[in-house]
């Protein structure tokens, strides 16, 4: 169903598209740098639970991606359409809940669970927070609408959208930050401003859209509960899943907070520059869940297996040669931050371990899995991942910490324990091959 050309045209367009979110998130953490550690470490904590509450419609997207995948694979163009409707109303309507709730609980979730961090610190997360928040349905949105156009192997308007969107958020963090001096606050309102502009053009696209998927305007509009329990069958688990792993890592992130201003900017920066080195991983995961995806709703499950390992070879090929260069310019990238001495070594330590590590064993415990959600084994993801989470890296991590002197590295050695489990169990079950008696339709 693929050929070379139809690879490579979903494949580097996403690529491009997450290097551009990964250089942007560099750049503003550049930017809230030269604020002070404590901007750094403030938003550093609201971005972890941001990222918890934004996984929640990130996972619906996957869902509804899926099931019109499927749908396109099984030659069903207008149940395809049909479901993007439902995805987008659905979507709209959780992000709406999610940040009313952020909004009225942002103050009691901060002190609950990071009540201990220097004053400074929290007074920085609170306004983050709050601008954030308010971003959160734009967000979903567009989200929505860029996993629709990739499950039609059109990868290139999430780009082009997500482009200018990072445009605009790199230049408003400029101005408001350093023109206007308006410190984190400057860069929330900036990534507020870049969301509000993708979520409108990637809707005006998809209602304009000539391929197999096009959404109408809504006047229309009545819920489907056959499409929804289907979106919802992949988006629940995966929900699960990705919210449990965001809890995991906020008490993780929680168990860094308690080493200090320097160990948490460390684990921050690190964490922005460590995700350049699985970007590709993240791109061709995506990617197999377009494929996949098409594959089981044709029933090709020959063709499942051949191109799921075909762009794994691609995903440890491209992963090798990144988190080389990475590593060869650590110094330069510690440096580019101005942080303290200390920080500075905290922060090259785990640059170099994530290289190491991220090459070896990220692609089958993060991309692989995409290939099971998109065959709709999701049962079997979020029950490896919850375990794995809560097992290995939170009670790896509470030890490491705790009973030896490793610090912060210890963190990150306890995550690596986790991957390689889920790597061990995502392998053996694709292996398996239960996916072919799983399809959505």
């Amino acid at each position: 169903m693929f050929s070379r050309k139809d690879l490579m045209r979903l494949i580097i367009p996403l690529i491009i598209e997450q290097i551009l979110a990964v250089t942007v998130g560099m750049a503003d953490g550049i930017m809230v740098a030269r604020v002070g550690e404590a901007a750094v470490s403030g938003v550093s904590l609201v971005d972890s639970i941001s990222v918890l509450l934004i996984g929640l419609f990130s996972a619906l997207a996957t869902g509804g991606a899926v099931v019109a995948a499927q749908f396109l694979g099984h030659k069903q163009k207008e149940n395809a359409s049909l479901a993007a409707e439902q995805l987008i109303v659905v979507t709209f309507a959780i992000s709406m809940l999610i940040m009313a709730f952020a909004l009225l609980f942002r103050l009691s979730l901060l002190k609950l669970i990071f009540g201990h961090v220097e004053a400074d610190v929290m007074e920085n997360a609170i306004t983050y927070f709050f601008w954030s928040a308010l971003s959160y349905p734009f967000l979903a949105l567009y989200n929505a609408g860029a996993a629709l156009f990739r499950s039609m192997g059109n990868s290139k308007i999430s780009m082009f959208t997500s482009l200018i969107m990072n445009l605009i958020n790199v230049t408003g963090n400029a101005i408001l930050i350093f023109g206007f001096s308006m410190g984190v606050a400057g860069a929330a309102i900036a990534t507020l401003i870049a969301r509000v502009f993708a979520a409108i053009a990637i809707m005006i696209l998809l209602a304009n859209n000539k391929g197999d998927i096009r959404i109408g305007s809504f006047r229309m509009f009545r819920l489907n509960k056959i499409i929804i329990k289907k979106i919802l069958q992949i988006g629940i688990p995966n929900g699960l899943e990705n919210s449990v792993f965001q809890v995991g890592k906020i008490i993780v992130l929680g168990i860094v907070a308690k080493l200090g201003t320097a160990a948490t900017a460390a684990n921050s920066v690190a964490g922005t520059v460590g995700s350049f080195g699985v970007l590709p991983g993240s791109a061709i995961g995506l990617a197999l869940i377009t494929v996949v995806g098409q594959l089981v709703g044709a029933r090709d499950y020959e063709g499942v297996k051949y191109y799921t390992k075909k762009l794994m070879k691609v995903v440890y090929i491209i992963m090798a040669g990144i988190n080389i260069v990475i590593a060869l310019l650590s110094p330069l990238i510690v440096q580019i931050y101005g942080f303290s001495a200390e920080t500075g070594d905290i922060m090259m330590q785990l640059i170099l371990y994530h290289c190491t590590l991220a090459a070896l064993i990220w692609p089958t415990s993060f991309a692989l899995p995409n290939a099971l959600r998109a065959a709709n084994d999701v049962k079997f993801t979020m029950i490896i991942s919850i375990v794995s989470m809560f097992t290995w890296r939170i009670g790896f991590s509470i030890v490491l910490v705790n009973f030896t002197s490793l610090g912060v590295l210890g963190v990150w050695i306890a995550m690596s324990i986790d991957w390689l489990f889920r790597s061990i169990c995502f392998i053996v079950r694709f292996k398996r091959e239960k996916y072919k008696t799983l399809s959505l339709i």
